[in-house]
């Protein structure tokens, strides 16, 4: 199975590093993604901030360039959001969707509507300085970066859906402060076409629990049935 796994806000494909190990210890192939404007070194452009369809945008075409085989598409917390898009657009690509602790937007949604008080709170004081960028929360890897507003502003416009069937996982960090997942959680686990795993880490599961959630996600079926 090949991973391919889209961080939350703030964050790049370095929130993914243990966990990318544990999976390809197991024989996986991972690529993790490091949005656009989330770049170590900054943004090319810091006057034009990327928005969602520049995301899903960027990550389907890491998808078609990818080749053929079993392929599962994970988002983290906003990530959510952007695998969503990917999934409407390039559904017939994918044989897994997984949330991890991460929005499950339907269309018309977006981050800000999906979110909690405590979350558009931050956003609004993260974005002060220059109505653009919402600096990281204190208290974060130092690694994390500016997070472009637009991404989490932008409604998401779904129009196909898979055009077959792809296995969806939602992966719980069970319930922490201010969480905007619990109550999508107990909803997906009386859906049929859903798996609920919880990992009850908070948040931030894969760097908390690196092994349970990779091998959550090592045990994932491919279209086959096979592992």
């Amino acid at each position: 199975m090949k991973f391919v796994m889209v961080p939350g806000g703030w964050q790049g494909g370095w929130a993914f590093d243990a966990v990318a190990a544990e999976l390809r210890r197991a024989g996986h192939l991972v690529e993790a993604v490091t949005l656009a404007g989330l770049e170590p070194d900054g943004p090319a452009d810091v006057d034009r901030p990327p928005n969602l369809d520049s995301h899903i945008d960027q990550v389907a075409e890491i998808i078609e360039d990818g080749g053929e085989g079993p392929l599962a598409l994970c988002g983290h917390s906003y990530g959510g959001m952007v695998i969503a898009g990917v999934a409407d657009r390039l559904g017939d690509r994918l044989d897994q969707l997984v949330f991890i602790d991460a929005y499950v937007p339907e269309d018309g949604d977006s981050c800000w509507s999906l979110t909690s008080d405590q979350f558009r709170h931050q956003f609004m004081a993260g974005v002060r300085d220059d109505g653009r960028w919402v600096a990281a929360p204190g208290g974060v890897d130092p690694r994390a970066r500016p997070h472009p507003l637009a991404s989490f502003l932008q409604a998401l416009r779904l129009r196909s859906g898979p055009g077959r069937a792809v296995g969806r996982t939602f992966i719980s960090g069970g319930t922490w402060p201010g969480s905007p997942f619990t109550a999508v959680t107990e909803r997906l686990r009386h859906h049929s076409d859903w798996r609920v795993h919880e990992i009850p880490v908070g948040h931030n599961i894969a760097r908390r629990d690196p092994g349970g959630l990779a091998a959550v996600l090592g045990a994932l079926p491919s279209a086959d049935g096979s592992g």
